[in-house]
């Protein structure tokens, strides 16, 4: 989605070359408008057989396609706070032995970027249910793992296994 006001003083951006790159620009407050992309984290939980978790989507977008359990990370959050406060929401469990999997920029139809924030969760508790914006709960095993709604999740996943398997 393209600006055309400046969110400070609402002057119509125009294009300009700054930093090596064709930018937004306010000729009013004389500064480049950054576009970021929006954080989102995940968790990769695996069960004692080698299983992974993942969430069958109940809200747009890709709804009814499985993803990993995950979301926004909320003002005055931490990603690693937000991964497991999306795990506990869709799907009842708590997390904790926490690791950093990766750091993964995507493109995105609504957000046009998100950086997706990977954490492999190493133990969970609680009683697994569908919750929030998830309308199942299941864990597939390696072989079976259906297509995920987004390829950062794939490429998450991917990375996960490979650190489970030691190759990190």
């Amino acid at each position: 989605m393209t600006k055309n006001y400046c969110p400070q003083c609402r002057t119509k951006l125009v294009k300009k070359f700054i930093e090596g790159r064709e930018r937004l620009f306010c000729p009013a407050c004389k500064e480049p408008l950054y576009e970021n992309p929006v954080p989102v984290a995940a968790c990769v939980v695996f069960d004692k057989e080698g299983s992974v978790l993942l969430v069958k989507r109940a809200v747009p977008p890709r709804k009814g396609e499985w993803c990993l359990p995950g979301g926004f990370i909320e003002l005055g959050e931490s990603a690693e706070t937000a991964a497991l406060r999306e795990l506990a929401e869709e799907t009842g469990l708590t997390g904790g032995d926490v690791r950093l999997i990766d750091v993964v920029p995507a493109s995105s139809d609504r957000y046009t970027s998100v950086l997706m924030i990977g954490y492999l969760v190493g133990r969970t508790r609680g009683v697994l249910c569908p919750g929030d914006d998830s309308a199942e709960t299941v864990y597939f095993s390696p072989a079976a793992v259906p297509a995920l709604a987004f390829q950062s999740h794939q490429i998450i996943l991917a990375k996960a296994c490979a650190m489970a398997q030691g190759d990190d």
